[in-house]
């Protein structure tokens, strides 16, 4: 039973609302559109997921390996930094989880797209390597890109624009200008929470060389960043509610920012990174909730 309290600890679960969301939103965009397939949702949300804890196992081990996870770090203890599992372990993990999101990736493409679309096939089955790839070197390896202050770029991309594009492509095989700005929305919002992380464990990662973008821009600068990507996902998705024309009456899932702006100024007012750590959840289900009122308000109430 240990063991298996130490996988789930590993796979931190509550971070998996957070990636759901591009997912929903996707599927929402595509429902505006008319099209919809329960088959790809199901199998897209059990990818992501995949993707996910790839990605959660990955971070455990490389973070615990170059000592960034520590006695000195805030929030949840992580799996390899107490003790509850060891390296090799860890690695036959990541392995299997790597090996168990590829299978439902391909399961997920051929069933988006057959043998027909070949050219489409071999794109999104790129797209999930090189997904598999972002998970894993986020922290691991000789140069983890989450150590140079790349993470912001790579969650925003592969979170924001790829979730929520990719997923609506899977249904519609088809792209439109417009439904960037949600996908700038999610993307914005999936960085806050990384940016939180970041302010949370600031000291942390500066002692041991994991240069985030708040270690090189400082705490100060990294409560206004986060300011600025808050305020940039909510005009973006006011500005493509305006251009879709929706009825303030139902474009109710604005309601999930008054939430999201509490939060923010908590950020703004906090001058101790400890006092943030219980602000990552706050952040994550209010994303999550977006996405569930957004797909409510626009495929079923419009």
């Amino acid at each position: 039973m240990g063991k298996v309290k130490a996988w789930v600890q590993a796979a931190r679960l509550r971070t998996l609302p957070l990636s759901l969301s591009g997912i929903i939103v996707g599927t929402a965009l595509a429902g505006m559109q008319g099209f919809f397939d329960i088959s790809i949702f199901v199998l897209a949300l059990f990818t992501t997921i995949g993707f996910q804890v790839t990605s959660n196992f990955a971070n455990d081990y490389g973070d615990g390996v170059k000592g960034t996870d520590n006695e000195d770090r805030i929030g949840p203890a992580r799996a390899l930094q107490s003790g509850l599992l060891t390296k090799s372990a860890l690695k036959k993990g990541i392995t299997i989880s790597v090996l168990a999101s590829m299978v439902l990736a391909v399961s997920l493409i051929y069933l988006a797209f057959g043998k027909e679309n070949l050219q489409l096939v071999i794109l999104f089955f790129i797209l999930g390597i090189l997904s598999v790839w972002a998970a894993i070197k986020y922290t691991m390896g000789s140069k983890p890109y989450g150590y140079m202050g790349l993470g912001d770029i790579f969650v925003f991309l592969f979170f924001g624009l790829l979730g929520v594009l990719g997923s609506m492509f899977l249904y519609t095989k088809m792209l439109s200008w417009v439904f960037v700005l949600p996908a700038i929305t999610i993307g914005l919002l999936c960085v806050g929470v990384l940016n939180l992380n970041n302010l949370r464990d600031v000291e942390s990662d500066k002692k041991h060389g994991k240069n985030t973008l708040v270690v090189k821009m400082g705490f100060s600068n990294g409560k206004f960043y986060h300011l600025f990507l808050i305020t940039m996902a909510f005009v973006c998705l006011m500005v493509f509610t305006w251009i879709e024309k929706i009825n303030i009456l139902h474009a109710f899932y604005l309601l999930s920012f008054l939430p999201i702006f509490a939060h923010l100024s908590t950020v703004m007012l906090t001058q101790e990174p400890v006092k943030l750590d219980k602000e990552l959840k706050k952040l994550a289900l209010s994303t999550f909730l977006l996405s569930v009122l957004f797909y409510l308000a626009v495929n079923i109430f419009l």
